[in-house]
């Protein structure tokens, strides 16, 4: 465990200095985490204003609040191993990381991490500004608040561990961007980024229920801008250790064959 942590302390100087160097992407992803945000509080603060000012709950305040909510969890979450992955293997360069006396997988993570610390001032800023323009209501109870740090890790935990597995498709397809823009799609609308899960059809509410998607988002998220029942938080938290024990085993397997069809090399 010494020698781990180590390893990440030093994983982190150097990704936060890759970072760095790359502080106009930086603005460019910042941009796009806040410009959906507001354009869907406007949105749906609009269509609740012509509808009496509530939809299925949602004031317009408290749309600001949920979109709001989401935007931050999305952000502490969200990844794009799976966009660089298949270039690594198609030109070699995840040879040189496999002579690493650690597995590959930390080294994403500490980038990852090094990436959101220096945008956490910068996305309070946002989110405050946020909040100041649409009046978001917030309305958690202290037990929620208590039980979104938890379960924002573990969103994130769900969210990386499955998105690395899907960037180890790599192993077997030269091209996946069409499998990735796919995924991106689904995780949009079934996470509740687009709109809250409560609006969609009865029957496809019990299918995302069943999925991992609304785990990763909608979850902490709502616990986060209105709070949820204890029963909803049980379930919550259960279904996010499920689904994580599930994406471990399922990226073992899948890292254990894919590495069997490497042949790259060069780097």
């Amino acid at each position: 465990m010494t020698h781990l942590i180590a390893v990440y302390r030093q994983q982190l100087k150097t990704a936060i200095a890759e970072q760095l160097q790359y502080r106009a992407a930086l603005v460019i992803w910042l941009i796009e985490v806040a410009l959906g945000p507001a354009v869907s509080i406007s949105v749906w603060s609009t269509v609740a204003r012509n509808e009496g000012g509530e939809v299925n709950g949602y004031n317009p305040s408290g749309f600001a609040a949920y979109f709001i909510a989401t935007m931050l969890v999305n952000y502490a979450t969200q990844t794009w191993v799976f966009w660089e992955f298949s270039r690594r293997v198609r030109e070699g360069e995840f040879s040189p990381l496999l002579l690493r006396p650690v597995h590959p997988i930390h080294a994403d993570i500490a980038q990852h991490l090094a990436y959101k610390m220096l945008m956490l001032p910068v996305i309070g800023l946002v989110t405050l500004l946020l909040w100041l323009a649409f009046h978001a209501g917030f309305t958690p109870s202290p037990a929620s608040l208590a039980t979104f740090l938890p379960a924002l890790l573990l969103a994130f935990a769900l969210r990386f561990t499955l998105e690395w597995t899907l960037a180890l498709l790599a192993f077997w397809l030269t091209q996946v961007n069409v499998i990735n823009q796919l995924y991106v799609v689904v995780v949009l609308f079934l996470s509740g980024q687009l709109l809250p899960l409560s609006f969609l059809p009865a029957p496809l509410q019990t299918v995302t229920a069943w999925l991992p998607f609304q785990w990763m988002v909608a979850f902490p998220a709502q616990l986060l801008s209105t709070g949820l029942s204890a029963q909803a938080v049980l379930t919550g938290f259960l279904a996010q250790l499920l689904w994580l024990l599930l994406g471990l085993g399922l990226l073992t397997l899948t890292w254990r064959r894919g590495l069997k069809r490497y042949t790259a090399v060069g780097g």
